[in-house]
């Protein structure tokens, strides 16, 4: 019995033990089957990333299992045969698709990415970006490289993935090009340049028109004008490239039209002055300037003549500049017809008078210290008679007023004339010769004896100096006659002239007296000699200016940022005159000056020398200056001021004087006289 359990003991073991073997084979085989799927997915797609390419060259391979084909064909159902196209070209050209693709900014130029521009300061960090993906990507694809080789794979490229590359090869020269062109920054600083410097020239040069000038900040001022000149310098640029090009018979056309044009326009100013055919022209222009276009337009040569026509224009413009300057200075220097008729006329009558009748009244006044009395040195028989008139019509006691003109020798006759026609009122006139005061020679006045040198006669006289338009502006004001003439060095001399007299006030002939002016006989000097009106608010009237701060004498004597002050309204203390010697500090440096070396011609710089710590400031509205030379003075200030002063080239009497300071001159002078008006002194 005991023997039998035993066996059926033991057979129960047996048969355990066999059921349990029986599991783990089955689980193994279940273990197996799972990881087989895993790779053979894991497989599946990475086939399918490679490309429908390859998914075709799988199909031939000898090695391949069943589980793989398998895995094929459903992938074939999932996919269409344009998403296998695009996975195959991108896996081909760039390996598989990755973030890294999108991150290098290597998109086709057809997609357009919003907001995708770099600033400046991001380039080294993306250089930085770039250098590190660029590794990434070659050990991405040495990667493949290795498992291809070890997969054996062969990979074929169809005709429209070849084209593609291609046309993408193509497109990265295309930039790579536009990338490596040359900068054009030079010519554009150059043109911005040119465009500048048109910018600040005077728009009175430029002529009548200029895209610059005020009445052309309002786009629709003149409309049609602007049009036509834009036509004409486009149909200037043509023909030039026409010509250029031998197509002689568009040049012609063009030439044709553009003279059409300048007729139309003729001398227009506004719209309103155009003549009637002028947009009918201006339609012809057009049809003609797009037919140049067409077989013409080249925007490298376009370009180019426009800056040449640029800058020729800008040198026309400054040679038009230095001629005015030239012009300018001919006219400032010149006598109008009518003021050389009016001193004619009045010479003749006045040496037809007897003698008995060539005196003015009231002689005993004339050394009066109590009086006020004017200094006045003048060749311009109108210029001074305005002085005069103004003086005394502005004045509060004419009979008080004494005037003291000196004049030269051929203009005595006239003003001796003109104001025995003409008395001041109660006022009391006396006229005097230059040429009379026989004290005033060259051995006692060193200006009359360098006048007297052969080397001033050469500059004057002699015709080495340049005489051109362009070369000879620049020196013509320092050889104005004037300089020449002893009236403008007579001021140094006052207290020769008038040696019984304490106080004098020396007037230029350029200015209008608008106030009564006694009120400056009662203006405390301090002990200065001088008592004028300081310009220290325009630099040209500091020292240094005017005196030549290189030479030892001038920089260690005065100081180049000392005030200058103005001629043409002083108040001269002659008592302190004499007592400093000014006429002998006068002579001390213009023996100094025999050279030209302290300063040039003239009797503002000396002026400035002799008075220097001898001059009392005035306030400025007893002299207000500018009006020959600044057309922006403030009308307040003039209204305002005692005397004005028309300093500079543009005098009263002449033509280019400016018509708005013209009137306050204008308003002294007796137009319906018969003098003025029978030599056509009109206003």
């Amino acid at each position: 019995m005991a023997i039998k359990r035993g066996s059926q003991s033991g057979g129960g073991k047996s048969k355990d033990t066999g059921s349990r073997v029986l599991a783990s084979i089955f689980v193994f085989f279940l273990t197996f089957l799972a990881f087989s799927f895993l790779f053979v997915g894991r497989g599946l797609f990475a086939t399918a990333s490679s490309g429908h390419n390859e998914l075709s060259t799988l199909s031939t391979r000898q090695d391949l299992d069943w589980r793989e084909r398998l895995a094929l064909q459903h992938l074939n159902s999932l996919f269409s045969k344009d998403v296998i196209d695009i996975i195959n070209a991108s896996a081909n050209d760039l390996g598989p698709l990755n973030i890294d693709f999108f991150r290098k900014d290597k998109l086709s130029a057809s997609w357009k990415v919003a907001g995708n521009k770099r600033s400046a300061d991001n380039a080294t960090s993306a250089e930085v970006t770039g250098e590190a993906l660029k590794t990434q990507q070659e050990k991405s694809k040495s990667k493949e490289e290795h498992t291809s080789n070890e997969d054996n794979s062969v990979f074929f490229e169809t005709p429209a993935i070849l084209a593609r590359r291609q046309l993408r090869e193509k497109r990265r020269e295309k930039r790579a090009a536009d990338i490596l062109k040359p900068d054009d920054e030079v010519t554009v600083k150059l043109e911005n340049a040119a465009i500048e410097r048109s910018k600040s020239v005077d728009s009175a040069v430029l002529g009548k028109y200029s895209i610059w000038r005020r009445d052309n900040d309002n786009e629709n001022t003149d409309s049609t004008i602007r049009l036509i000149r834009d036509q004409m310098i486009m149909a200037r640029v043509y023909t030039s490239l026409a010509r250029m090009k031998n197509k002689t018979d568009l040049a012609n056309e063009l030439q044709n039209r553009l003279k059409e044009s300048q007729r139309s326009l003729g001398d227009a100013n506004a719209d309103s002055d155009l003549l009637r055919s002028a947009p009918e022209k201006i339609k012809l222009m057009g049809q003609v300037l797009s037919k140049a276009k067409e077989k013409l337009y080249d925007c490298n040569l376009v370009t180019g003549k426009l800056r040449a026509m640029l800058q020729s224009a800008d040198e026309q413009v400054r040679s038009l500049k230095k001629q005015s300057t030239f012009l300018s200075q001919l006219a400032a220097k010149t006598i109008p017809n009518g003021l050389h008729c009016l001193a004619m006329r009045l010479t003749i009558d006045y040496y037809l008078l007897p003698p008995e009748k060539r005196k003015f009244p009231r002689s005993e006044n004339l050394e009066n210290p109590n009086l006020y009395h004017y200094a006045l040195f003048s060749d311009n028989v109108l210029a001074a008679s305005v002085v005069v008139n103004s003086t005394v019509m502005n004045a509060k006691d004419p009979g008080k007023h004494v005037f003291h003109l000196v004049t030269d020798k051929l203009n005595f006759g006239a003003m001796n004339m003109w104001f025995l026609l003409n008395p001041p009122g109660k006022a009391t006139m006396h006229v005097e010769n230059v040429d009379e005061f026989k004290w005033l020679n060259s051995s006692y006045c060193p200006v009359l004896r360098q006048l007297e040198s052969a080397a001033m006669k050469e500059y004057y006289f002699k015709a080495a100096h340049p005489t051109t338009l362009s070369a000879g502006s620049s020196n013509l004001k320092y050889r104005n006659p004037k300089y020449l003439s002893m009236l403008n060095h007579l001021r140094f001399y006052l207290p020769q002239v008038y040696p019984k007299l304490d106080k004098i006030l020396f007037l230029d002939d350029d200015i209008v007296v608008q106030k009564d002016l006694t009120g400056l006989w009662l203006v405390d000097l301090h002990g200065k000699v001088n008592g004028a009106v300081e310009t220290c608010g325009e630099s040209f009237h500091r020292f240094d200016k005017y005196l030549n701060f290189s030479n030892p004498h001038i920089s260690h004597n005065f100081d180049p940022n000392a005030c200058g002050w103005a001629y043409g309204m002083n108040m001269f203390d002659l008592k302190e005159w004499k007592k400093k010697d000014i006429t002998g500090i006068y002579h001390k440096w213009q023996n100094m000056n025999e050279d030209r070396v302290l300063w040039k011609l003239g009797t503002l710089p000396p002026g400035l020398i002799t008075f220097y710590g001898l001059t009392h400031p005035l306030e400025k509205s007893w002299h207000v200056l500018g009006l020959g030379y600044n057309p922006s003075i403030d009308k307040t200030d003039i209204e305002n001021a005692a005397v004005v002063h028309y300093n500079g080239n543009m005098k009263p009497w002449l033509e280019l004087a400016m018509t708005k300071y013209k009137p306050y001159w204008t308003k002294y002078i007796k137009y319906d006289h018969p003098y003025v008006r029978n030599c056509k002194l009109a206003e």
